[in-house]
């Protein structure tokens, strides 16, 4: 197994892998990003090419290339294994029980029932009916292969009765979240008579699926898988495995709200489209979308008269930063309406998208007549939330001056009336943390001296073995391989602390002028704090001893008190 793992890390490189998660900038000779596991606005996060390894200075967080792919995903060891396997071109052998976990089983049985759904649409008569609707609709076949597209029976457990027959247990069925049971206990099949969506995440694992109503009527046009252990609609965006490459290389996402709209978007050469389908934007669907652009291109139902949930997910996009543009549609149409139509439209109109200041400008002077009083104070209470949701200044302040101008009000009575205004509560931590204000003094003041040796390491023979006593077991193991040059062999707990020192020795650089009086000040506190916590132990001792009246140990700790006292001075 460990072979196995080394051949992985071997095979792949740290940056290309965190690459692909996070927008990574070249930093001297290492990469820095936006913390992907806080919410920062100053880049805290590094990753070392040289040691392949990664560390935010924000939250603390840092590890190699396993430990990375196991917090960005959510899963464990076995699973981060798999991913990282697949991705290096590495067959896994032998692999241990412990790693066959609840989420691979999930994961077998969804892919096992992608297979099926897909089979049913190229073999079946009904589901050959539901493609020669999808090929109506401007679906190709290249598309409908991509995308593995399918259909699912109109009967009560075909799907089920399949992965039973594969012998994939009932309760797995259930948690995967593609039957659930019925009053007699036999499963009944989630999705029936519908054309099967499924939904990816980003290593284009399937999750879950969406189903579109075909063939028969039915309450729901659209139902989705609930959600389970792998699917969460809070926190998937649709397409964004096959959207992310095109979106760092074109800086912007066109959001759409549609599997259909989506998947012809990239038919006609947007790849860089991806879909909310079924749910709201989130706070979550907007972080793993900053990952990748700060750039977005809305193309939803822009009519807001009780679109709150709409609302709710441009303003969060507004105070996350995130530039925002407007896709205005034909009225009744949607982009695979559009698309569908005339592919060249679609263009058209990206390429024309407005700001989304600009956008609902221009809306609400078209609805309202802005020489009565009444529809004035109408276009005002429309636009205030966008307009204070904007955190620049500067910006803000252009878009007050140019309302005051086309509504002949004064400036300082519009702030007035903005400043009524209640805005979407902020749900972004603003917050940037640092992990140095729950490290003790000792620690931060050990940490310093060892990166400053590590910047330059001939203050080692500043530090003799005798001083070792001065210093936590931690810093001694390091100090003691460093002079021994033996950094290979730390052990893994070791070697975690020496690469994140490494790491912050070269990204927290220290003027050379400086290197040698940051040393000498850190020795001297180290010494006098360990001074200081051996005299206060003594201290105790003596009173102890005083009490039992024991002449031979008070001459031993009296020598000891004065041993340290002088280390002090």
């Amino acid at each position: 197994m460990e072979n196995q793992i080394e051949e992985i890390k071997n095979r792949l490189d740290i940056v290309e892998v965190i690459g692909s998660y996070i927008k990574l900038q070249k930093a001297g000779v290492n990469f820095r990003a936006l913390c992907p596991f806080h919410s920062e606005k100053k880049p805290s996060f590094f990753v070392s090419p040289v040691r392949q390894i990664w560390r935010c200075f924000g939250c603390s967080k840092g590890g190699d290339v396993f430990k990375f792919v196991m917090e960005i995903e959510g899963v464990e060891f076995g699973d981060a294994l798999r991913i990282l396997a697949k991705r290096a071109g590495v067959e896994l052998k032998s692999l241990p029980k412990e790693f066959f976990t609840r989420r691979k089983k999930l994961e077998e049985i969804l892919e096992t029932a992608c297979l099926f759904y897909q089979a049913q649409l190229e073999k079946s008569t009904q589901g050959k009916k539901a493609k020669e609707y999808l090929l109506e609709r401007k679906f190709n076949e290249e598309s409908i292969k991509k995308w593995r597209l399918g259909w699912a029976p109109n009967t009560f457990s075909s799907l089920s009765d399949f992965l039973l027959s594969r012998k994939f247990q009932k309760k797995d069925i259930v948690d995967a979240g593609l039957a659930f049971e019925g009053k007699n206990g036999h499963l009944i099949d989630r999705f029936r008579s519908r054309i099967i969506f499924p939904v990816f995440d980003l290593n284009s694992q399937v999750v879950g699926f969406g189903g579109r109503i075909f063939g028969t009527e039915d309450v729901a046009k659209y139902i989705n898988t609930p959600n389970t252990l792998l699917y969460d609609k809070s926190k998937i965006v649709y397409g964004l495995d096959k959207a992310r490459l095109e979106a760092r290389r074109k800086d912007f996402l066109i959001l759409v709200e549609g599997y259909v709209d989506c998947i012809l978007s990239h038919q006609n050469g947007f790849e860089n489209t991806v879909a909310v389908s079924g749910t709201a934007l989130s706070l979550d669907h907007l972080k793993l979308l900053q990952r990748y652009t700060n750039n977005l291109y809305f193309s939803f139902d822009m009519d807001l008269a009780g679109q709150e949930a709409t609302k709710r997910g441009i303003f969060l996009a507004q105070q996350m930063g995130f530039e925002i543009k407007i896709l205005s549609l034909p009225p009744e149409k949607d982009p695979a309406d559009v698309i569908s139509q005339d592919p060249l439209k679609w263009k058209e109109i990206i390429d024309s998208a407005k700001s989304i200041i600009d956008y609902f400008f221009e809306l609400f002077l078209s609805r309202f007549d802005k020489e009565k009083i009444e529809e004035k104070k109408e276009i005002v209470k429309n636009l205030a939330p966008f307009i204070l949701n904007i955190p620049n200044e500067i910006e803000k302040t252009f878009w007050l001056e140019k309302i005051s101008k086309e509504l002949k009000i004064k400036e300082e009575d519009l702030r007035k009336e903005l400043a009524k205004i209640k805005l979407v509560k902020n749900e972004i931590a603003t917050s940037e943390k640092t992990n140095d204000s729950s490290k003790s003094r000792r620690e931060i003041l050990e940490e310093k001296l060892l990166y400053v040796v590590l910047q330059e390491p001939s203050f080692l023979d500043k530090i003799t073995t005798e001083d070792f006593i001065f210093f936590s077991s931690l810093s001694q193991e390091i100090l003691k391989g460093l002079k021994e040059k033996k950094e290979s062999l730390f052990p893994p707990e070791i070697k975690n602390f020496y690469d994140y020192l490494f790491l912050k020795s070269e990204i927290e650089k220290l003027e050379p002028s400086i290197l040698e009086k940051e040393f000498n000040f850190c020795k001297k506190e180290i010494v006098k704090m360990t001074a200081r916590e051996k005299l206060e132990e003594i201290s105790k001792r003596i009173q102890a001893a005083e009490k039992e009246k024991n002449e031979e140990t008070l001459r031993g700790l009296n020598k000891e008190f004065n041993f340290w006292a002088e280390k002090i001075k």
